[in-house]
């Protein structure tokens, strides 16, 4: 049985550019990265990665030497509505509050949803952390999450642009505001 209290801490990757997107090309996620963190309990409980197939672009070289990944990569990747599908089945997305750091993955899938005709995978419940840590932390403005686990003095694991360490990342942002009692409850 699911614990009330899990949340599903979401950062995703879409494919970008340096500049303006070729013709015909829009911003597509390519990687959903999902930690399940438990802040009653204090622990990050799950580590996960889907790789998305982009339907309507390519990954460029900006992209690649942002994030990391390839052409090749995604390519090995599920469609855009089998990674929502997934996300409903095996995570949960429809029922368990998620978060993400600022408003930019909850648009990007809404764009998404809305333009391929996919279901939309997530429940209404979603925290951006981002505002969250701004206002415990009184800050006039809202840091980057790498800016952010320096305020609170925590290490980046991993590398920074990849949807799944940026979830993991967040997950321990998520964390050290849980343990200020700065987190909303669930409900």
């Amino acid at each position: 049985m699911d614990s009330p209290s899990l949340i599903n801490v979401v950062d995703v990757e879409a494919t970008c550019w340096d500049t303006t997107p070729p013709p015909g090309e829009v911003s597509e996620i390519i990687e959903i990265g999902l930690t399940v963190v438990d802040p009653v309990a204090g622990e990050r409980v799950g580590r996960h990665r889907i790789l998305v197939r982009p339907a309507r672009s390519r990954v460029s070289a900006f992209c690649t030497e942002l994030t990391g990944l390839t052409q090749a990569e995604v390519e090995t990747g599920v469609d855009f509505a089998t990674a929502c599908r997934l996300l409903s089945r095996d995570h949960a997305a429809g029922t368990r509050p998620w978060a993400s750091w600022g408003d930019y993955d909850r648009k990007q899938f809404t764009r998404q949803c809305e333009a391929t005709r996919t279901p939309y995978p997530f429940g209404r419940r979603h925290t951006n952390a981002k505002a969250v840590f701004t206002e415990a932390h009184a800050l006039r403005r809202c840091p980057g999450m790498a800016q952010a686990l320096t305020h609170a003095g925590l290490p980046l694991e991993g590398r920074h642009h990849r949807g799944e360490d940026d979830a993991w990342n967040i997950a321990a942002l998520i964390l050290h505001l849980a343990d200020r009692g700065a987190w909303p409850p669930a409900g």
